[in-house]
């Protein structure tokens, strides 16, 4: 494995070598991705794809949180030894935007034809309607702030957004006491959406609250209560 590794041109690319993603039995082109030295080496280790992400300056595993993983059935390495393609056994969907391919936007001599409709509608079936709504925030990250609200957020900073979950988590709570279901569905989608906003901000994706709530199945909420006050005065 480290001759593979030492192989590669990782100062020509500056660290990062590129990675075609296909799959192995149809040869459709599913992503491209980037891999770094330890990425690339976890990857051969486990023999489950693992990228390195620009946006985020971390290592990921594929599917870590839609549980969308792609198996390697093999791994290429071109002439100049400076990009890979993988081909793979790709588990559910490889686009974030619920289809198969990343590549489904068109180019035609005339421009490019886009249909965002598609991946629009599958979305919320594929991953749900919270890991929709983060994955569609994450990208509002680099949005112009006079036309997107969320791209505004970003911009005031953790002092705003905090104060728009406590108002939010205020007016859900009035509406809970006046008893009007209505509001308080309206309300409650509301604080929902601001705490993701809250979480994307911080990068912490809501697969990690999930984690965090069916570890507390099984333990009663004075138990989980006690036990953190346990730690907290083990922290003093």
């Amino acid at each position: 494995m480290q001759e593979i590794l030492k192989s590669i041109a990782w100062e020509k690319l500056n660290g990062l070598i590129p990675v075609v993603v296909q799959d192995y039995q149809t040869q459709a082109v599913l992503m491209l991705a980037f891999m770094n030295k330890e990425a690339l080496e976890l990857s051969l280790q486990s023999g489950f794809a693992h990228y390195f992400s620009r946006s985020k300056g971390r290592i990921w595993k594929k599917g870590e949180q839609s549980g969308h993983t792609q198996k390697i059935h093999e791994v290429l390495l071109d002439c100049d030894k400076d990009s890979l393609l993988l081909k793979v056994e790709q588990k559910g969907v490889a686009c974030h935007s619920g289809v198969m391919s990343c590549f489904f936007n068109a180019i035609t001599i005339q421009g490019i034809v886009v249909d965002l409709s598609l991946p629009q509608k599958d979305m919320s079936a594929v991953y749900g309607a919270v890991d929709s709504l983060y994955h569609i925030l994450q990208e509002r990250k680099g949005a112009d702030c006079k036309t997107s609200y969320t791209a505004s957020l970003y911009s005031k900073g953790e002092n705003t957004i905090a104060k728009k979950i406590v108002e939010e988590a205020a007016e859900l709570g009035f509406a809970i006491k006046d008893k009007d279901s209505k509001e308080i569905i309206y309300e409650a989608a509301d604080l929902l959406y601001h705490a993701l906003v809250g979480l994307s901000f911080r990068d912490i994706s809501p697969d990690l609250v999930r984690q965090e709530l069916a570890r507390r199945f099984g333990l009663s909420g004075i138990e989980e209560k006690n036990s953190r006050n346990r730690n907290e005065d083990l922290l003093k």
